[in-house]
């Protein structure tokens, strides 16, 4: 009798915690839903002045890094999350890199091209990952395919001719940010349901 106890005890402190952690998960995507948000429209309007542009595709990989660092902490360290681990160096190391070719606009397209490829990659194995915790993670798999797509297409707008802008990133952030806004309400949903 006392072992059906104890096992009860264990379920409901299991549900407690997916709960707990399924709160923290909608408002960490909420978050993310609102940086991103906010960054596309600085791009239209601060995004005009070459440094301001400059500024903001360094930050928006920076962002990504301190965000998956956030994250890890709160759901079992870097040894259990390993893609968002990678993704912290990729994002941390591409911030560097887009920051060190700041003259050079096709370069950084290209840089973060090549980050949209990497980081959509590493999103979309942890959304697999989380699937089985949280369930209806289809969002941020899409999210992380579609990061995959952009990223080549900025590294083939990259090459082109005319000089690309932060505006060919802004829609990358925006379709960022619907992603993380639909994540966050799914789960909210589906917890009230």
């Amino acid at each position: 009798m006392m072992s059906g106890s104890i096992e009860h005890d264990v379920k409901a402190r299991a549900a407690g915690d997916l709960v707990s952690g399924s709160v923290g998960l909608r408002n960490y995507y909420f978050v993310r839903a609102a940086f991103a948000a906010a960054w596309v429209g600085a791009a239209f309007t601060l995004g005009k002045a070459p440094l301001a542009a400059t500024a903001l595709l360094i930050a928006y990989p920076a962002w990504d890094a301190i965000a998956n660092l956030f994250d890890i902490s709160r759901n079992g360290g870097a040894a259990r999350n390993l893609p968002q681990t990678l993704n912290v160096a990729i994002s941390g190391i591409t911030a560097a890199a887009v920051a060190s070719v700041s003259g050079n606009m096709n370069a950084a397209l290209g840089v973060f091209g090549i980050w949209a490829i990497l980081a959509g990659f590493m999103q979309l194995a942890t959304g697999v990952r989380r699937w089985r915790s949280f369930g209806a993670q289809w969002t941020m798999i899409l999210s992380g395919a579609q990061s995959a797509l952009a990223g080549a297409f900025f590294i083939s707008r990259s090459f082109g001719n005319g000089t690309p802008g932060i505006r060919d990133v802004a829609g990358y952030a925006a379709f960022g940010a619907f992603y993380f806004a639909l994540s966050a309400l799914w789960l909210l949903f589906r917890r009230s349901a």
